[in-house]
């Protein structure tokens, strides 16, 4: 039997699975993501926990380095062809050369790298929402928003490895983003953007609504709320919805995709968001791409994971 190891780097934590040949996950488990007081010891601290892991299941597993695939590894930055990520701004890491570095520590060579969003649209693609098609983009929503493009079953990175950031699209507004950028469309859709759609309404008007009395303002909070009725809850997911159209129109227009899986955190408001996405995206169509679907993802955290081991297995 052949093995293939998906990795997918988090802040907090890093997800890894264990792969056969036929793409079936025989095991996941979590590695703690270790971060120290210099970039240095962060790099290669984390990296080696990583290729310790993975040397420990094969050790426990018996499994021989000649029956190893590859390793395939998502992280949270634009990453080259090459495998040197130019920026992981949540981890604290520059420009640094990981398929270098994870080669130096495991008894393999074979080692795959790319973004962890791309990596999880490949794995919707793959096995998620995204089987049915070749040509799909993924949207995630949550803290921020992110973007992956697979263009006939391949990640598609863009030339300095930024390609699928999304979250960067600019669309009607001048909300000041941590880009420097203004408008982006993670300004209104990720979660504080959602805040904010109501927090704004809240202030604009006297109308009642229950989130004046909610302990917390968030996104479940805001959603649960519209789906009972209130106006107000309703009014800032109108926004987010808008506003998410309008950039999923734009995708539609550029790339054509067969497919547009929408998953992350937020997703988990379930049938609200695509029906009040829908309500602005199809209006912006024009006929040629009346065909573009949208779906919401369905492997949650598990698709860095599938999409890391996929990679190996395109190579």
């Amino acid at each position: 039997m052949s093995y293939i190891f998906g990795v997918d780097v988090g802040g907090t934590t890093v997800k890894l699975g264990l792969f056969n040949e036929q793409g079936d996950v025989l095991e996941k488990w979590e590695v703690v993501s270790k971060r120290e007081t210099t970039k240095e010891v962060t790099e290669h601290q984390l990296l080696k926990d990583v290729a310790a892991s993975v040397v420990a299941k094969c050790e426990e597993r018996a499994i021989p380095s000649e029956e190893i695939i590859g390793l395939g590894i998502g992280i949270p930055g634009a990453v080259r062809d090459d495998g040197t990520v130019v920026d992981a701004v949540n981890l604290g890491w520059g420009i640094f050369n990981v398929k270098h570095e994870l080669a130096s520590y495991l008894p393999f060579e074979n080692i795959v790298v790319s973004n962890d969003a791309n990596i999880a649209a490949l794995g919707e693609q793959w096995k998620g929402s995204g089987a049915d098609y070749n040509t799909i983009v993924m949207v995630t929503l949550g803290t921020g928003i992110g973007g992956g493009i697979v263009l006939n079953g391949k990640i598609w990175n863009g030339t300095s490895g930024a390609g699928g950031e999304i979250g960067h699209t600019k669309v009607p507004g001048d909300r000041l983003c941590n880009c420097g950028c203004r408008g982006c469309l993670e300004r209104y859709t990720a979660a504080a953007g959602i805040v904010q759609n109501a927090s704004e309404l809240l202030m604009q008007s006297e109308e009642e609504s229950v989130l004046r009395s909610a302990p917390e303002l968030n996104p479940k909070v805001i959603f649960d709320a519209a789906k009972e009725g209130d106006p107000i809850a309703k009014g800032a997911i109108e926004i987010f919805g808008d506003k998410m159209a309008f950039a999923c129109a734009n995708i539609s227009n550029i790339l054509n995709p067969e497919a547009i899986i929408i998953g992350g955190g937020i997703s988990r408001a379930g049938q609200i968001i695509l029906d009040t996405v829908e309500k602005y995206y199809r209006p912006r169509l024009m006929t040629a791409l009346s065909g573009t679907v949208l779906k919401l993802a369905v492997l949650g955290n598990d698709a860095g994971i599938y999409g890391a081991a996929r990679m190996v297995m395109g190579k």
